[in-house]
């Protein structure tokens, strides 16, 4: 595979981007990972700066942007809403061309898409999406990163997400689509993905020959999966819907039983956090199916690769 010049190249969302683009990140993910784990240190942005803007709170993305970066020879510099004039009178496009003058890249993670598209728009360097309301790239990347490692191939596996169909969801599709993973989403009426992301994310699969369907019943979405795949059934903004959440949801946790239906070598995957006992049990994350750890540290190799390609 040629190596392709991604450099400036924002990821706002992985339909922007090709599938050479995707699998380059993949190949570069797993040629840094292998680096890292032989303790050789790759030193790709010595002295490069990354502004990390979080008007939405992270543990994994906070700590394993920092660390990549680090890892990378470059520094994090850490924003959070307070620390920005942003919605203070300051334009989102006049923090763009501010920043750009003082950055390298900017991290963003945020609940309004509209607010990363803006950013990405004025700034003259790569802005990269942490997470909004409506996608979760690097999630995504990871996913099928972490996919390729324990299936060792992508083209002709079948993922099914059971829950919400959330931003995780939505990247999935889209991310999946791009590398010729078939994506079943079962969720309850009334929780079902953007329709425009699901013909968009249709649109990319047809191009590979895979297949994307929305559904309801999530027994059916499993049947044969080599992954099944689930996010929170109730996400941050979203506290004051709890209960009825929970009641919506109630058959689609991710138990045993379910995991029966799928294939007897599938993998069980979660973006974490988990809330156990909702959207999953105890005995599936925790249980010889899952790779939710792996999949956790996977998000520094992939946002190293990405951080590599695009700064």
């Amino acid at each position: 595979m040629a190596m392709l010049n991604l450099k400036g190249k924002h990821l706002i969302s992985v339909h922007d981007w090709s599938t050479e683009e995707v699998l380059q990140v993949l190949k570069t993910a797993e040629m840094l990972k292998m680096c890292s784990k032989a303790g050789k240190e790759m030193k790709l942005l010595e002295g490069k700066a990354l502004g990390m803007i979080f008007t939405k709170p992270s543990t994994r993305t906070r700590v394993s942007f920092e660390v990549a970066i680090h890892q990378l020879g470059g520094y994090a510099l850490y924003l959070s809403a307070s620390d920005l004039q942003l919605g203070r009178g300051e334009t989102i496009a006049d923090t763009a061309r501010v920043l750009s003058r003082y950055l390298d890249g900017i991290m963003i993670r945020t609940y309004s898409h509209s607010d990363v598209v803006e950013l990405a728009r004025h700034a003259s360097i790569p802005v990269i999406n942490g997470l909004t309301d409506l996608l979760h790239p690097c999630q995504a990347l990871t996913d099928v990163f972490t996919i390729y490692e324990k299936k060792g191939k992508l083209e002709g596996l079948t993922l099914a997400f059971v829950g919400d169909g959330d931003n995780v969801a939505h990247s999935l599709m889209f991310a999946c689509a791009k590398v010729g993973i078939n994506v079943r989403v079962a969720t309850p009426r009334g929780y079902e993905p953007d329709p425009e992301i699901v013909s968009a994310a249709k649109a990319d699969a047809r191009a590979f020959g895979s297949e994307v369907t929305v559904l309801e019943d999530p027994v059916e979405a499993v049947k044969g999966a080599d992954v099944l795949y689930t996010d929170v059934w109730v996400s941050m903004g979203k506290e004051a819907e709890k209960e009825e959440r929970r009641k919506a949801f109630a058959a689609y946790q991710v138990n045993s039983s379910l995991m029966e239906a799928a294939k007897p070598d599938a993998i069980f995957m979660h973006c974490l956090p988990a809330h156990r006992g909702d959207e999953v049990t105890d005995d599936v994350i925790d249980g010889p199916k899952s790779v939710v750890w792996d999949e956790a540290e996977n998000r520094l190799h992939v946002q190293k690769a990405i951080l590599a390609l695009v700064m």
